[in-house]
């Protein structure tokens, strides 16, 4: 603990002159602690106000379904495009579902893009000589590089492209029979360039994480998407079981690769164009979440760069585009929030010297300045997420406030990772495309998890983040001992968090061993990479 001098001061440095020191006895060596901080939480507690505002947004206009299509006077041609990377496991299940999609054959193009370098390029093509003996309008094609990684295979695939419309599924997704019927009548409309659906889950219940994951998406879904479209905000694409008008496509420049997210950079540029986007909360496309903390950990990673990138890319056009005030806004709020994990970094790494200059100086009298700040950001999360599971299922409100607390930790085990992921997007540092394994995991049925190669290893990630744990865990007996016990929750949280991702990964990649060994045993040849 430092030595107090005889101002109080519990850093051992002289008492300089303080215009607060007659209030609260801070010396300037305390304010360059605890002004950064208290600027960090208002800054954090701004995008708490914008969660209520959606909030606020959503409830006004959460019964106001997008008005019924036009009548069509002709279906439109449809090419269904299926971005394809190593995904041996869940291929079968993608292309078993789009071929059960109900439209004319006459009018229907099917494209297998596939980049994969394992063998999934054999199951694929065995599976689209199969469909196409059956008359489905499939055909298969294979690049030898990655170049523009997703981007680049759907900028391919629409050289060849017959349709006006563009469907366009990831490989972990159902489609239902359905989809088109359900879509496709929107176009009718000429200035309609988009209409997205809402994700399901097929595995919503596997697990904590799974469930948690589920929560987080379908405040994103079911309250953003509603709160943007009811409001006439720009919203975005999210990169599948959607379908998009292939002349919007073009006008707004293509597919650009220059970005981890290229689905939202496209949707930007086109609403800036002029097109119109169409949400239909009430066609859901089922989905498989990420069952290991660390793959959930790196797509969110890939999504917090990626978002990062398109605001540097387009904000500035944004903000000078003749567009409503209030777009403006929401594009900032919606391109910008993952700025928040390097801030939470150094709002976590001042709250020791906070509470000891709290301690010292009598910690009440600083309470009032964040307490506020937190209570609005923590309770906008709990209105955020447990809302959305009420809209669902009335009775199903109870256990989702069970899980805001997993949620929470969840959220704060993303915090060192996704900074990283921010940083790197601020300096311009490039990275590839990182893909989710899949494993056709559906329902709460648990089973071990099939032997890849391409499992993303965590390295040093999981030491990183169980140190950062144990600091917090220090911290609460601190807290404690200066019974300062309002912060104990907070901090436990964040033990929780770190913990979460840093043991969990490493339990996670036991078992990817284990997985290994037995399949060596057995003499099976796990997927390359």
């Amino acid at each position: 603990m430092a030595m107090i001098d005889s101002g109080g001061n519990p850093w051992g440095w002289s008492q300089w002159e303080n215009p607060f020191a007659g209030i609260h006895q801070l010396s300037w060596f305390d304010l360059a602690i605890i002004v950064p901080y208290f600027v960090l939480i208002g800054l954090l507690g701004l995008y708490g106000i914008h969660r209520y505002v959606t909030l606020w947004r959503y409830l006004r206009c959460r019964n106001r379904p997008a008005p019924p299509p036009p009548p069509l006077e002709r279906l439109p041609r449809v090419t269904i495009q299926l971005p394809l990377y190593n995904e041996r496991f869940v291929v079968e299940r993608l292309l078993e579902a789009v071929t059960k999609i109900r439209y004319p054959r006459e009018l229907l193009q099917i494209q297998v893009l596939d980049d994969s370098t394992d063998d999934t390029r054999q199951v694929c093509e065995q599976l689209v000589r199969y469909y196409q003996s059956q008359g489905v309008p499939i055909e298969y094609h294979h690049r030898e590089h990655r170049y523009g990684y997703k981007a680049g295979a759907l900028a391919e695939g629409l050289k060849t492209a017959t349709g006006e419309l563009i469907a366009i599924f990831d490989a972990d997704f159902v489609p239902g029979p359905d989809f088109l019927e359900r879509t496709v009548p929107y176009f009718a409309d000429p200035q309609v360039g988009l209409v997205q659906t809402r994700w399901g889950y097929l595995n919503r219940d596997y697990n904590l994480l799974t469930e948690v994951q589920a929560m987080l998406l379908d405040g994103h879904f079911i309250l953003e998407h509603t709160a943007r479209q009811g409001y006439g905000l720009y919203f975005n694409f999210n990169g599948t079981a959607g379908v998009l008008r292939r002349a919007m496509i073009e006008d707004a420049g293509g597919w650009e690769h220059d970005t981890l997210t290229e689905d939202s950079d496209l949707s930007y540029r086109a609403q800036l164009k002029g097109w119109k986007f169409i949400y239909l909360p009430e066609v859901v496309t089922p989905s498989e979440l990420p069952v290991a903390i660390h793959a959930f950990q790196v797509q969110q990673a890939r999504w917090a760069k990626g978002l990062t990138q398109v605001a540097l890319k387009l904000l500035p056009r944004i903000l000078r585009a003749p567009i409503p005030l209030k777009c403006k806004i929401e594009a900032f709020f919606h391109l910008t929030p993952n700025i928040s994990y390097p801030m939470m970094i150094i709002v976590s790494a001042l709250m020791v010297p906070v509470m000891i200059v709290r301690f010292y100086i009598g910690w009440l009298q600083m309470l009032t300045f964040d307490v506020p700040f937190i209570i609005i950001t923590m309770l906008s999360l709990f209105f955020y997420y447990v809302l959305p599971q009420h809209a669902q299922n009335p009775a199903s409100w109870k256990r989702a406030l069970l899980r805001m607390p997993a949620l929470l930790a969840l959220g704060i085990s993303l915090t060192l990772i996704n900074a990283k992921a921010v940083i790197e997007a601020l300096l311009g540092i490039q990275s590839p495309f990182a893909r989710t394994a899949k494993y056709a995991i559906a329902g709460s049925h648990k089973r071990a998890l099939k032997p890849v190669r391409y499992r993303r290893r965590s390295g040093w990630w999981p030491a990183i983040e169980i140190a950062a744990g144990s600091y917090f865990a220090v911290m609460i007996n601190w807290a404690i001992g200066s019974h300062n016990y309002m912060a104990v929750p907070i901090l436990a949280l964040f033990t929780w968090g770190y913990w979460w991702a840093g043991f969990g990964t490493l339990i996670d990649e036991f078992r990817a061993k284990l997985a290994w060994e037995r399949s060596a045993a057995l003499q099976l040849e796990p997927a390359e990479s």
